[in-house]
């Protein structure tokens, strides 16, 4: 099976440009392609996550990726999918976000001579001056075809302010300074971003006459139309000291039944041959085919080593029998405390079981939180410090574990 019919039977496909001329070029490793990442946090998330596997498949499959960090795109922040303007970061935020995404980049990408290669947008970005910006490309703009784009329509509401209206210009840009520098004939991204490459492509043919390609990745969404990669503490990160590898296994062992083939198809690397024996798999088998999941993810993003080990905690606590080294861990201080002592509805949104109090309550009264394998069964419950310095076990329903332990 060649790798476009490879990324529509996985479901990977969202949007493209020209069908016919993609699948020729991908299929015969003639793709040179190149994803952003605006460097928005100090660690690449999920969402990145299934953005880097496409980029591994297809330069498995013959194909050169440019890996784009948007040092200069991230002074601006990107409006697609949001209803409200991104925080304005620093100069030396941006920066240190984008020595983060390299070294994580790393592990999935091979970079080197005739691989891939790695750019920063603020290299050509930030030194632009504005009035030839505006000569050299404004002209292939038009603001009616702009305010229609679906990144914009989400804040026409709330107000758009003209620093996010350039974002589409600008990341146009991007695509147009790529392919007469690099050759860059093709740019992936999420499905949200649909707007901003066809801009691409158009200001490609404009200026140049060559023909330039999009497609974009389907959006990981849950059963109910959701986002995948968010916990009640927040984003599931690859950085392993703000999701640790017991975490990581963890989210992926735990998602709703209805979605576990649909992750293993996008974000696995086994084969469709072996994919396509475990959807005849009978329903009995679905934690076997969760395990396989968060198995196979945790080796991709941590390595064999703390994959095994995650599976192997699990295990034991699930079986009742293991420690709690390897679980999840918050540590408690002082500023935790009232009276020395710190309730169960504060020490859950402490841990991330909940991101309310009021979540919180609703758990205990529902008897789905125990603490050291006894059921919580009051709102009032207290633990000390001596409590916590011996390390206390919560429970949250049959699969989710941590551990809350004193720090002085």
């Amino acid at each position: 099976m060649n790798i476009f019919e490879e990324l529509q039977e996985r479901g990977l496909i969202a949007q493209v440009t020209d069908d016919k001329e993609i699948k020729e070029l991908i299929n015969n490793g003639g793709a040179r392609f190149y994803i952003g990442f605006d460097p928005t946090a100090d660690s690449l998330h999920v969402g990145h996550f299934m953005a880097l596997c496409l980029m591994k498949r297809l330069q498995m499959a013959g194909n050169k990726p440019v890996v784009l960090i948007g040092g200069g795109t991230g002074h601006v922040g990107d409006p697609s999918g949001r209803t409200d303007m991104r925080s304005m970061m620093t100069k030396e935020t941006i920066d240190h976000n984008c020595e983060c995404f390299k070294k994580q980049m790393e592990r999935f990408i091979e970079f080197g001579e005739d691989k891939a290669i790695m750019v920063n947008n603020a290299d050509w970005l930030l030194g632009l001056n504005y009035i030839e910006l505006l000569r050299e490309v404004g002209a292939c703009f038009s603001v009616n075809n702009m305010l229609r784009a679906e990144c914009y329509k989400q804040r026409m509401e709330k107000g758009l302010s003209f620093l996010e209206f350039n974002y589409m210009i600008m990341q146009a840009y991007d695509f147009y300074y790529l392919h007469q520098n690099y050759g860059c004939n093709m740019q992936f991204g999420g499905d949200d971003q649909w707007s901003n490459m066809l801009a691409g492509t158009e200001l490609i043919r404009k200026k140049t006459g060559d023909d330039a390609y999009a497609m974009t990745i389907t959006l990981l969404m849950n059963s109910e139309g959701k986002k995948m990669g968010k916990t009640a503490k927040g984003a599931v990160w690859l950085d392993p000291n703000k999701t640790s590898p017991f975490e990581f296994y963890q989210y992926w062992r735990n998602v709703d039944d209805a979605d576990v083939m649909k992750c293993i198809k996008m974000l696995t690397f086994l084969s469709m041959e072996t994919i396509r024996e475990m959807e005849k798999w009978e329903d009995s088998r679905i934690n076997e085919k969760k395990e396989i999941l968060a198995y196979e993810l945790t080796n991709l993003v941590h390595g064999k080593e703390e994959a095994d080990k995650a599976q192997a905690s699990a295990h034991a606590l699930f079986s009742g029998s293991g420690d709690s080294d390897n679980m999840p861990t918050t540590e408690i201080t002082e500023e935790d405390l009232f009276e020395e002592k710190i309730g169960i509805v504060k020490l859950i949104v402490k841990c991330g079981f909940a991101a309310s109090n009021g979540e919180a309550k609703r758990l205990i009264q529902q008897g789905g939180i125990s603490v050291n394998d006894n059921i919580v069964s009051t709102l009032d419950k207290t633990y000390t410090k001596d409590e916590l310095k011996e390390g206390l076990k919560i429970k949250k329903g049959k699969k989710h574990f941590h551990k809350a332990i004193w720090k002085d």
